[in-house]
């Protein structure tokens, strides 16, 4: 595990140093050559229709009759699977040994063995949660229903895609206006991520 961290972090160290001369050599354009940079961002510009594509979002699925007439099965699938993370989580799994089994160094010892920590924290509560859900569909169904009719919320997504729709000319107008400030700005920071980036790589 400590080696797959090691090959992210000089991942992300490559991507970052790309990104950097990018961002050097079109900030520089846009220091000495707006229209040429208007001409690439005209070229690479493209629109997507974006309620073809998430149009499934909004569609229902309806499997509430295949539960509730199976309820007892449901229930008692639903507590022997709660049952068993709840067993695995407290009695078998030990934090700070499967922490040392991938993360033999202590450079990031502390911090995964928090995040581990409550990852099964959170698994207990799903566990309990679980058994809680279970008990009431096997003995309670309507119970359930009632709980989910309260739960169940409507979640549009057309606001979202229209925002997304939206073109804002007015950005590139405003970025072109000041094209020497601007391109100052990410001159700036692209040397600062390049020269980031080339030591942390010259460093491993």
């Amino acid at each position: 595990m400590e080696f797959l961290w090691e090959i992210s972090l000089q991942a992300v160290g490559i991507l970052t140093l790309i990104f950097g001369i990018l961002g050097i050599a079109l900030s520089l354009l846009l220091l000495f050559s707006p229209n040429t940079t208007r001409k690439v961002s005209n070229l690479f510009n493209r629109y997507i229709d974006l309620d073809k594509k998430v149009s499934y979002l909004d569609k229902e699925i309806k499997t509430e009759n295949l539960i509730y007439s199976h309820h007892i099965l449901t229930g008692i699938c639903l507590i022997a699977g709660s049952l068993f993370i709840l067993v695995f989580l407290l009695f078998k799994l030990d934090v700070t040994s499967f922490v040392k089994i991938f993360f033999s160094s202590q450079k990031f010892y502390s911090i995964s063995e928090i995040v581990f920590s409550s990852m099964a924290m959170i698994g207990k509560l799903v566990g309990v949660s679980g058994i809680i859900f279970g008990v009431i569909f096997l003995f309670s169904p309507s119970q359930m229903k009632k709980i989910e009719n309260k739960v169940n919320t409507w979640f549009s997504t057309q606001n979202m895609i229209n925002k997304l729709d939206e073109t804002h000319h007015d950005i590139d107008t405003f970025i072109y206006r000041h094209a020497v400030l601007f391109g100052l700005i990410g001159l700036i920071i692209s040397i600062f991520l390049t020269v980031l980036a080339t030591i942390n790589i010259l460093h491993k």
